[in-house]
This record gives C-alpha cells, structure tokens and sequence, in this order.
C-alpha cells in the first residue's frame, strides 16, 4: 500500500468504555491499555479495511480513522 492510502487511527479515551470490540477487529492497529480503553498501537497503519470495521463496531463512537495523506475522514461516516 502506498504512503498515499495510509491511514491515523485516533482514540477519544474520554468516550471509550473498553469493550474491546476495536481490538479485536484491528489487533495490529488497536489495543486496550492498563486503564482498560483502546489506544492506538501505531502512529499510521495500512490497514485501512480493519480499522474501519473498528471505528465502525465502537458503540460510544470514540474512534476515528483518517487518511494520513489528506486529513480526509475515513470512519465513522455520519
């Protein structure tokens, strides 16, 4: 994948309630800390497809994925 399709995974840490569903989805991209809330693992990941069905999966909407290239917003899409 090129520079140009990479992507930022951001946590809003304040909404995350830790349910894990993001870990799961994207386990190379996103991961729950010691607190118990999902954190990035990766500044940039090229796994666009994962962390879009992670951000999309979030029931408290505190993922984001943006194109690293642009700022364009990937997920969720409201």
């Amino acid at each position: 994948m090129s520079a140009e399709q990479e992507v930022v995974v951001s946590v809003d840490r304040a909404r995350c309630v830790g349910t894990g569903l993001c870990a799961a989805t994207a386990p190379a991209d996103l991961e729950l800390g010691p607190d118990g809330r999902a954190r990035p693992r990766r500044p940039r990941s090229d796994a666009v497809d994962e962390v879009t069905d992670a951000a999309e999966l979030c029931p408290m909407e505190a993922i984001a994925v943006h194109r690293a290239a642009t700022g364009e917003r990937v997920a969720p899409l409201w």
